[in-house]
C-alpha cells in the first residue's frame, strides 16, 4: 500500500510517503521552495516525494491531509475583526483542499482522506517510537480545535496498533498560545522563534511567575484555562496580547529594538521569558505526572509544537515518573504529514504495524555532482578525497579551530541539523560561540549552540539520567554540563550550564561519528559543537549548491558534500572579512 501524507496551510508544510507501512522519504515544503517556514500547499515536497519513491500518482491508495480548520469560526462574532481573512483561508484552501488535491495529482476524490491535526501529532510520536505501548500528550498552538490531547497507544501481538485520545483541552485555552503570546511580548516572531524565548530564559530569574500564574489557572479536573482578558490572539488577528497583558508586564519589546542584558529593560524581558517558562514546564511535568499515574505506562511519547522545548522535555523525564520520553525529530507540524500517513496505515487501513527506522534522515540526499565546478570556476580549492582522508583532513581543521559546513546523506526531517546538514566546529572556546553568530549565523549574541558525541562518551561528560540518551538521540533534551568539563566545553554551554545535547549511535551516521572519534583522538574530548546549516531568516540548506552559497556568504572556512571539500582562498577570505561578500 501506498500512502501520501500531507501537512499544510498553518506553517511548516510537509509531505511523506509511506510504502508497505513504512516511511520511504519526507521533506519539508521550506527545504524545497527555500521560504522560511513556508506554509503553502506543499506542491514541491509531493512532488519530490513521489518522484524519490518511484510513485505514480495514480499508483498512490491514498492521500492523506491532516487538517487544520481555522478556530475563527468558533469564536464568532467576538473574532469579527479576524474572521474575514480567516473565511478567505479557509474558503479558498481549507475547505477545497480535496479539490485542490485531486486536481494536482489527478487522484480520485475518494482516495483522499483526513485525519485530525493532533490525531497525526499523536501518530507521529507514538508510531515511530520503539515503545509497545506508551502514554501519548500533544500540545501545540492549536490544531482544529484541540490544542492539547492526552492518550494512550498500543502495538498489540496480534500485529494491529491503537491510539486512543482520552481528552483534550480547546481553543482559545492553549500552552502553545500562552508561549507564543509571550514570544510575541518579547519581540520574537511567532511560530518561528519560540526557542529564542526558551533561550533567554537562561539569562532571567522566575520573578514574575506569579504574574504568569495569573494567566492561567489549573481546573478541577487537572486541566487549565487561560484568562482571556490578557490575550486578543483569540478575537483579532492584529496582536496576540491584551492591554491588560502590557499593564502587568509592561511595555513590549519592539523587534528591532537589542536585547541589552546590562541594562533593566534588557533584564525584565529575560525575567519575563523564565518565568513563562518556568510556568510552562510545570504545567506540563503536572499534567505528565497525572497521566502516568493513571495510565501506569512505563513511555510517554510527546507530540505537537510544544515538544521542541528540550528544557520542559528534560524535566518531564526527571519528574514525571515516566521511565522513558520519546519525541520524533520533527514533533511540530512538518512531522503531521508523517503522522497522517502512519495513522492512516495503521488505523484507519488497519495494516500490521512494522518497525520504523529509528532516525532522522528522510529528506534529499547530497549530491556534490557539479560542486567542483563551481568552485573552480569561483576561484576556491577543491580536493576530492575518499572517506578515511577526508574524516582525517577535517578532524585536523576542526582541531586548528577551522569552521566547516558539513553535507552528507538525506537531509533531516524536522528543524534540527543532526548531523547531515550541520555546521561543525570545535566545542572548547566560548570565543567560537561569539565567533558563529557573529560571522555565521548572524543572530543574537545570547543564543547557544548545542554539543554532538557518541552516545557511548555522552554520560562522561554530560549528567544525563536514567532515560537521558533517547531524549538526546533528536537533540530533544536539554542537560547540565558536568562541572569538571565545563571550562572545556564553553562553546556548547548555555549560560546556566546546560546544553542541549545530541548523542550519536554510529549506525545513525557513521560518517559524522567517524570523525568524532578522529576528533577525539586529536584532543582528548570527542565531542564538537554542531549547529543547523543555514543563516538566520534561512532555511537549513538542502542541495550542495545552497551549502556553498552559505559558505560564500558566511564565516565558514571549509565546505564538505559528500567526498568533495572546498576551502576559501585568502585572498577571497580577506575579502569576505573586508566587504561581508
Amino acid at each position: 500500500m501506498k500512502i501520501l501524507g500531507i501537512s499544510a496551510h498553518y506553517h511548516d508544510s510537509a509531505a511523506a510517503l509511506v510504502i508497505d507501512s513504512v516511511p520511504v522519504c519526507a521533506v519539508q515544503e521550506e527545504r524545497l521552495s527555500r521560504r522560511k517556514n513556508d506554509a503553502a500547499f506543499p506542491l514541491l515536497a509531493i512532488d519530490w516525494c513521489l518522484e524519490h519513491g518511484g510513485v505514480k500518482p495514480e499508483e498512490l491508495d491514498a492521500v492523506v491531509f491532516e487538517r487544520i480548520l481555522t478556530c475563527a469560526l468558533r469564536s464568532f462574532p467576538h473574532s469579527w475583526r479576524a474572521f474575514p481573512r480567516a473565511m478567505r483561508n479557509l474558503l479558498g484552501e481549507k475547505i477545497w483542499v480535496r479539490g485542490i488535491i485531486s486536481s494536482h495529482l489527478g487522484v480520485p476524490a475518494r482516495k483522499i482522506l483526513f485525519t485530525e491535526h493532533h490525531q497525526s501529532h499523536a501518530a507521529a510520536a507514538f508510531l515511530t517510537s520503539p515503545s509497545r505501548r506508551a502514554a501519548i500528550l500533544t500540545a501545540d498552538g492549536v490544531g482544529e480545535w484541540a490544542t492539547l490531547t492526552i492518550g494512550h497507544g498500543e502495538r498489540r501481538p496480534d500485529g494491529s496498533a491503537a491510539i486512543t485520545l482520552l481528552r483534550e483541552i480547546r481553543f482559545p485555552h492553549s500552552l502553545g498560545m500562552l508561549y507564543s503570546t509571550f514570544t510575541a511580548y518579547l519581540g520574537f516572531a511567532v511560530n518561528e522563534d519560540e526557542y529564542k524565548v526558551m533561550g533567554l530564559a537562561a539569562y532571567g530569574r522566575p520573578t514574575m511567575v506569579d504574574h504568569v500564574r495569573k494567566l492561567i489557572h489549573r481546573t478541577p479536573d487537572g486541566a487549565f484555562a487561560l484568562d482571556l482578558d490578557y490575550f486578543e490572539y483569540q478575537t483579532t488577528a492584529e496582536r496576540s496580547f491584551s492591554s491588560r497583558f502590557v499593564d502587568l508586564f509592561g511595555p513590549p519589546r519592539d523587534s528591532s529594538e537589542p536585547i541589552d542584558l546590562e541594562t533593566p529593560r534588557g533584564q525584565r524581558f529575560a525575567d519575563c521569558a523564565c518565568s513563562v517558562q518556568r510556568v510552562l514546564e510545570d504545567t506540563l511535568v503536572e499534567m505528565a505526572r497525572s497521566l502516568q499515574r493513571e495510565t501506569g505506562m512505563a513511555d510517554l511519547c510527546i507530540g505537537g509544537g510544544v515538544a521542541l522545548n528540550g528544557v520542559a522535555n528534560a524535566r518531564i523525564l526527571a519528574e514525571s515518573g515516566f521511565e522513558r520520553v520519546f519525541v520524533p525529530a520533527a514533533p511540530g507540524d512538518a512531522g503531521c504529514a508523517l503522522g497522517a500517513a502512519l495513522y492512516a496505515d495503521r488505523i484507519h487501513f488497519r495494516n500490521p504495524d512494522r518497525e520504523v527506522p529509528d532516525h532522522p534522515f528522510w529528506g534529499p540526499p547530497v549530491d556534490g555532482t557539479g560542486l567542483a565546478k563551481v568552485a573552480h570556476e569561483d576561484s576556491q580549492l577543491v580536493e576530492e578525497l575518499d572517506e578515511y582522508s577526508l574524516i582525517e583532513r577535517i578532524a585536523d581543521d576542526l582541531a586548528a579551530g577551522r569552521i566547516v559546513g558539513w553535507m552528507d546523506g538525506a537531509s533531516e526531517f524536522g528543524p534540527r541539523a543532526l548531523g547531515h546538514r550541520s555546521i561543525l566546529a570545535a566545542p572548547h572556546k566560548a570565543e567560537m560561540r561569539d565567533r558563529l553568530n557573529r560571522d555565521i549565523k548572524y543572530r543574537e549574541q545570547f543564543r547557544p549552540f548545542a554539543p554532538v558525541v557518541p552516545i557511548e562518551a555522552a554520560s562522561r561528560y554530560f549528567a544525563l539520567p536514567p532515560g537521558g540518551l533517547r531524549l538526546a538521540r533528536f537533540m530533544s533534551g536539554v542537560f547540565p554540563v558536568r562541572p569538571e568539563w565545563r571550562a572545556r566545553l564553553a562553546a556548547i554551554m548555555h549560560v546556566d550550564g546546560t546544553a542541549r545535547v545530541q548523542a550519536l549511535e554510529s549506525e545513525m551516521s557513521p560518517k559524522l561519528y567517524a570523525l568524532l572519534e578522529a576528533y577525539g583522538r586529536r584532543t582528548g574530548i570527542p565531542v564538537l559543537l554542531n549547529t543547523s546549516f543555514n543563516l538566520a531568516g534561512e532555511p537549513i540548506v538542502n542541495r550542495a549548491i545552497e551549502g556553498y552559497s552559505t559558505f560564500r556568504r558566511s564565516g565558514i572556512d571549509i565546505l564538505v558534500a559528500g567526498r568533495t571539500l572546498v576551502l576559501k582562498r585568502a585572498s577571497s577570505m580577506a575579502r569576505f572579512k573586508e566587504t561581508g561578500t
